[in-house]
């Protein structure tokens, strides 16, 4: 049997273990020593080999649950330079433990993968709102059941990660980072914090300069704080502390970047705020606060809210 690629020959042997009830790997390859390039693969079933014992402690608290038993089930395939077709050399089909059923072959790691129109389709979910369980509901039911999806929730979890990642290596948050990075190292009254997630992955970032620092001195006994600056779903929330000067002028206190509009993200921001500003509570107005009307504990006893159908007020208080 002939492949046009060492993928395609991968594909082949994805789909045969697809139908058979099992879950493929690849193994070691071979390089040509004249050119480097790959010449020979070795495809394995998921249960090859053993797990190495960890050598760290002779005593493993919670050790993970053994998954491979030696099974020798392979195909092992060449490239054919005179042709430049992979022809297949070895196939063992025999293994040394139970295959799981047809019907639950989705499931299993080497059968998973969200395609490119169904990414396409998250990454709407994703922007107009939609929870993880209910955007994964939705793609389930388009697909015809969870069996015909062809990817889980934590699937389209890491994608959604994955998505994140990028756009904060290559978009606005990780430009931002690189700008107050420079600007810390140059002027040491610049201020700016970010918060990870469980993943050590940016969710929130707040700065403020220099003189929004000393306008917050003067001025700050009053001000607004808005978020209204998000013109759609795709953006992030843009957050502004604000007020006026003594001859009415707009003066801006600090800025955030927000991952999203939930209690969480807005207790961080007011305790980073005031971190900033040297402790000092001000008397806030706070439009659009939280869309669905949750209440934020006060922060240090020092915030009151009042809710409405549309938005939520927050009053920070001197005490």
């Amino acid at each position: 049997m002939e492949f046009e690629s060492e993928q395609e020959a991968f594909d082949f042997y994805n789909e045969y273990a697809r139908i058979s009830g099992f879950c493929v790997r690849r193994h070691w390859r071979t390089l040509s020593k004249i050119d480097g390039i790959l010449i020979a693969r070795m495809f394995v079933c998921n249960k090859e080999g053993q797990k190495e014992k960890d050598k760290r402690s002779l005593v493993v608290e919670q050790p993970h649950k053994e998954t491979r038993s030696n099974c020798l089930a392979s195909m092992y395939v060449s490239l054919n330079r005179n042709t430049s077709k992979w022809v297949v050399k070895k196939f063992e089909e025999n293994h040394n433990h139970v295959l799981h059923l047809p019907e639950h072959s989705h499931l299993l790691k080497s059968h998973r993968m969200v395609s490119e129109a169904q990414a396409i389709n998250i990454d709407i979910a994703a922007d107009i709102g939609l929870s993880l369980k209910a955007s994964h509901d939705l793609l389930s039911a388009q697909a015809g059941g969870k069996e015909c999806l062809g990817f889980t929730r934590e699937d389209q979890k890491n994608y959604l990660r994955t998505r994140r990642q990028r756009s904060l290596k290559f978009g606005e948050s990780g430009a931002l980072l690189g700008y107050f990075r420079n600007q810390a190292a140059q002027n040491p009254y610049f201020y700016y914090a970010v918060q990870l997630d469980k993943e050590d992955m940016i969710t929130n970032i707040f700065w403020a300069d220099h003189e929004m620092i000393t306008d917050y001195a003067l001025f700050g006994d009053s001000i607004s704080f808005d978020t209204t600056f998000r013109t759609n779903k795709e953006y992030r929330p843009f957050a502004l502390f604000a007020g006026f000067n003594h001859f009415r002028m707009t003066c801006i206190f600090g800025a955030a970047l927000l991952y999203d509009e939930t209690v969480e993200s807005f207790e961080w921001l007011f305790k980073t705020f005031l971190h900033a500003m040297s402790g000092k509570k001000p008397i806030t107005k706070g439009k659009r606060m939280q869309d669905n009307g949750t209440l934020i504990e006060p922060l240090n006893q020092t915030t009151e809210h009042l809710l409405s159908p549309k938005y939520s007020r927050s009053i920070i208080r001197i005490d």
